[in-house]
């Protein structure tokens, strides 16, 4: 049975001094597809695209040029925004929300 992905946006503002902890845990998150960082006023400032493949502890040595970049980045903004591009399987929400349901009667 062949299931169909569903890719969504969402966008979020963070101050800088939480830039790089929020990147680190969104990178852990294993339907993130692609990290978009922006200034407050909408200037692409650096994307980091994610593979669904990668191993958490090789994520810093695969993205070690991006975190120094993220780096820099906080020496002159004080907020940015993230964008996340994110994908998952059609049926794995509806599978969650079933498990959620049963925990709870």
């Amino acid at each position: 049975m062949k299931h169909s992905k569903k890719t969504w946006v969402e966008e979020i503002e963070v101050h800088i001094g939480e830039l790089v902890d929020t990147v680190n845990k969104l990178i852990r998150e294993c339907n993130v597809r692609r990290l978009i960082i922006k200034t407050t006023d909408g200037r692409f400032l650096l994307e980091i695209p994610l593979t669904a493949g990668i191993v958490t502890g090789s994520v810093i040595a695969v993205l070690a040029p991006a975190l120094a970049a993220l780096g820099a980045i906080t020496a002159i903004l004080t907020r940015v925004k993230i964008q996340i591009v994110r994908e998952e399987e059609e049926g794995e929400k509806k599978k969650d929300k079933k498990k959620s349901s049963n925990k709870s009667k």
